[in-house]
């Protein structure tokens, strides 16, 4: 079976402490690897404030995992996701190859944006 490129995206309940939300985030984390997938990307955005609310809660904690598995793993994930009373909405897709672009010119331009800061910071290290 060919494997596709998934970006899953997970708000838990913000009201967890951290270590709760970061075993949630390590057990989905573990579905994806166990199953054959393959983790590429984690990015943790934090808690925000949800747009409506959500079963009363008005911030959800964000996260978006990008990974490469079969098709048959997405329905053994989103049970997981059914399951797990700390998930309190979420959303799986394909990326394609645009998706991929884009996502791909957005971390480059991460780097640059970083770069240009550390020699912004070496350049006034040297001032003083």
């Amino acid at each position: 079976m060919r494997k596709r490129i998934y970006e899953s995206v997970v708000i838990l309940n913000a009201a967890l402490e951290d270590e709760q939300i970061e075993f949630s985030l390590s057990r989905i984390q573990e579905t994806i690897t166990t199953h054959g997938g393959e983790v590429i990307d984690i990015d943790k955005w934090g808690r925000k404030r949800l747009a409506y609310p959500i079963n009363k809660a008005k911030s959800g904690y964000y996260t978006i995992f990008r990974f490469t598995s079969t098709p048959e793993l997405i329905s053994t994930l989103e049970r997981n996701y059914r399951l797990d009373e700390n998930i309190i909405r979420y959303l799986t897709i394909t990326l394609d190859k645009f998706a991929l672009e884009a996502l791909s010119k957005q971390k480059e331009a991460l780097k640059n944006a970083q770069l240009a800061e550390e020699v912004q910071t070496q350049n006034n290290e040297s001032k003083e």
